[in-house]
């Protein structure tokens, strides 16, 4: 063989070495890569070409799949629809999916690993889909999606010894059924709700933080009997009536100028949510300590998973005195979710130790059997505040209920215990404020719920908005859903 020939045969040799190893780094490496692109449509194809696992509350499913005459086989049905899209979220085949769709989309297709057979891996062939398992009680579920009604806003129900969410509302909701496939219609549905200025798809339950108004009382009260600086929810406060801002000329009152505020004791500054009271606490305090007591509670945790991870609360470190005394009720830059503000009544109601919220229970295959089960965390290091604090909170928060502002939250045969907010909205408190409900409820034999509301819009004139008239109902009827007699 004559050099050119030679080299040309060599330079063919390479190219075909380069080719088979391009091809086979490509079906090795990258073959995972590929498969999982969600850009190629066999993935798609793949994920619909037969039903999907579902999301179970109760036991029950309240999703499923139905035929198509398309490619994709099979698309997304929903159960109440609007009643759950906070908790489970949506999957479509246009416009992807999120929440518990999203997070868990793997094993509800059935390519989890975790799902297939020795006969599943030898056919490539996807396993059954499996399901999730919620710690809804979808009675507390529907209570709170009624009592709320037509008014924008969210509210959460927790199991204060497990962490377990009862209850997880967001109003106005959206129904995921309506654009779950890929037609005309389902195109036009999403259009409708995503260019809704309500904003259904937002999860106000978890994602959604606001001023926590007098409510974030409950976490500088704790803070404060934590510290030392009042030993008892009876001891009297040094508080004048009205009170000085530091550093400036402004006056803070109290909305009940008839209120017996001065000087007042944290029971009676919670029933009658004491502004003055409150405001000189975390002055006192110093805004380290609130924001030690805060972060306990969960507040400026970006990564509180329930899976879904929930909006990051804030209480702010960088302030000034007469900040720091707006922070102490609430107003400022403090900011909770509905989730956040039922953690700390949770860690109130048991006792002081905060389980980390759960949303989900288990996970099965699609034979029903246990692929991972979910048991109770503690929060953080253990302790959100000592026994002997939550106990003493337990007992003011019962004092606003049977004597103070929270008497719209009372139930027959049930020890209630509850914390009403009002929060300022807009430039110089120009907009309609935000209504809160905080509580917990226990029956008398070892069970309790904590329930947080939080009221955005409740359609009702500025002078009629109160936590106590909006929220307090919100409240109790998802305790007594939750704790029937």
């Amino acid at each position: 063989m004559n050099k050119p020939l030679r080299r040309a045969a060599v330079f063919c040799l390479a190219l075909i070495v380069a080719l088979m190893g391009w091809v086979t780094w490509l079906q090795g490496a990258k073959a995972s890569d590929y498969k999982e692109d969600p850009h190629n449509p066999r993935v798609t194809i793949g994920k619909y070409s037969a039903p999907l696992g579902n999301i179970l509350v109760g036991g029950e499913p309240v999703t499923g799949s139905a035929t198509t005459s398309d490619t994709l086989k099979y698309k997304r049905t929903y159960k109440d629809g609007p009643l759950y899209a906070p908790v489970t979220g949506f999957t479509s085949q246009i416009f992807g999916s999120n929440q518990l769709e999203s997070l868990y989309g793997d094993l509800l297709d059935g390519s989890d690993s975790r799902l297939q057979t020795p006969a599943d891996a030898l056919t490539r062939e996807r396993a059954k889909g499996g399901d999730v398992a919620t710690t809804i009680d979808a009675a507390v579920q529907k209570a709170g999606y009624r009592a709320l009604g037509d008014k924008k806003g969210a509210a959460v129900a927790m199991d204060p010894a497990t962490g377990r969410i009862l209850g997880m509302v967001s109003t106005p909701s959206y129904d995921p059924g309506t654009f779950a496939g890929s037609s005309s219609a389902d195109q036009k549905a999403w259009r409708k709700m995503s260019g809704d200025t309500e904003d259904p798809e937002v999860n106000r339950a978890l994602r959604q933080p606001l001023p926590p108004g007098s409510t974030f009382k409950l976490v500088v009260a704790a803070a404060a009997l934590e510290d030392g600086l009042y030993t008892s929810v009876d001891e009297p406060t040094h508080s004048p009536d009205p009170y000085t801002l530091p550093n400036t000329r402004t006056k803070l009152t109290n909305e009940n100028a008839a209120a017996p505020c001065k000087n007042a004791d944290i029971r009676t500054a919670l029933q009658y949510s004491c502004n003055t009271v409150f405001a000189k606490m975390a002055v006192d305090l110093g805004k380290d300590k609130v924001k030690a007591q805060a972060d306990k509670f969960g507040f400026n945790d970006g990564k509180v998973d329930t899976p879904v991870r929930a909006g990051k609360s804030v209480y702010p470190g960088n302030m000034d005195e007469a900040q720091t005394a707006l922070s102490g009720i609430g107003q400022f830059d403090d900011q909770a979710t509905p989730l956040q503000m039922a953690m700390v009544s949770s860690a109130i109601a048991n006792g002081g130790e905060l389980k980390t919220p759960q949303l989900v229970d288990k996970l099965t295959d699609g034979g029903g059997n246990t692929v991972q089960e979910n048991e109770p965390k503690t929060y953080g290091d253990g302790k959100a505040m000592s026994a002997r604090t939550a106990q003493q909170l337990r007992s003011a928060m019962q004092t606003v209920v049977d004597k103070g502002t929270g008497s719209g939250a009372k139930i027959d045969g049930l020890t209630v215990g509850g914390k009403t907010g009002t929060a300022q909205h807009g430039v110089d408190n120009s907009g309609t404020p935000y209504a809160w409900f905080v509580s917990y409820a226990e029956d008398g034999k070892g069970h309790r719920v904590a329930v947080a509301v939080m009221v955005e819009d409740g359609h009702a004139a500025r002078n009629e908005v109160s936590g106590n008239g909006l929220a307090g109902p919100i409240a109790r009827a998802m305790m007594k859903a939750a704790l029937p007699s």
